[in-house]
């Protein structure tokens, strides 16, 4: 049996919590508007994702939104209710960038379950998991250069990264809609579905994933991190690092173990 588990914020609470085995499920819950983000809901995610890193029974995420949407970016209706000062302005820019840094900086892997709509922060935030499934249908866009503001959440790598600066460039400063048969296309998703099919292939895809080697996965998450920021030299000495790191795990025993007897391994993360 699962349980949905409110944090503490007012109601209703804009991120819920349920754990199923191994497996943590956030859901961005603001249905009545779309998921759009909101300080409160950063705030809610900032202190979940601390949580879930400091769990180690928790061996995968997954975060998809509530409704017919995953989220579609700023509450633009909530910005132009009341004008913000510049300190709640920075408040609200950092904290989301905070966000951002710990899904990608997370020591679990993290898949998007992307059951609708992303734009913006929305899709932002998607990038800033490891793996992607989206709906075939599902209207996406990056409109921020286009409402005279700017994007977030590390857009400027982590979409070049996926796509290549050509592309990147394109889908930034032209800010038109596309799908998710589009962004399958070009390479920004890993998997693309249709829409009562998302929620189930990124549960099997974190099933996968929570069923490796915690170490190894950590590793791998901060070596990829890295790979833009050091020459071919540096990636191969923290190879090593990493390798020796692992070797040193009875996780490791256990996968070497596991090969010779014919039998999936089982891993502890020690």
């Amino acid at each position: 049996m699962t349980l949905e588990v409110p944090l503490e914020t007012p109601d209703p609470a804009p991120v819920l919590l349920r754990h199923e085995g191994p497996l943590a499920f956030l859901t961005l819950n603001r249905p009545g508007r779309l998921n759009a983000v909101s300080l409160p809901l950063y705030n809610d995610l900032a202190a979940v994702l601390q949580e879930l890193g400091n769990d180690p029974a928790v061996r995968a995420v997954v975060i998809t939104g509530a409704g017919r949407a995953f989220c579609v970016g700023a509450d633009l209706k909530a910005h132009g209710e009341a004008e913000p000062t510049r300190e709640e302005r920075r408040r609200y820019a950092e904290t989301g960038q905070r966000v951002h840094r710990a899904l990608q900086t997370l020591s679990k892997p993290v898949v998007a379950a992307v059951n609708g709509h992303a734009i913006g922060a929305g899709l932002e935030l998607a990038l800033s998991c490891d793996v992607i499934v989206v709906a075939d249908e599902a209207k996406l866009r990056f409109p921020e250069l286009a409402l005279g503001t700017f994007v977030g959440g590390g857009l400027t790598y982590t979409l070049m990264q996926r796509v290549g600066v050509c592309r990147a460039k394109e889908l930034v400063l032209l800010a038109e809609f596309f799908d998710g048969k589009e962004a399958a296309r070009i390479g920004l998703v890993n998997r693309c579905v249709p829409t009562a099919e998302v929620l189930v292939s990124a549960t099997t895809l974190a099933e996968r994933l929570a069923a490796m080697a915690p170490v190894p996965l950590a590793l791998a998450k901060q070596l990829f991190d890295h790979a833009w920021h050091q020459n071919a030299e540096a990636a191969l000495k923290r190879e090593t690092e990493a390798l020796l790191r692992c070797m040193e795990t009875s996780d490791w025993r256990e996968g070497i173990e596991a090969f010779h007897e014919r039998r999936e391994p089982r891993f502890t993360g020690s």
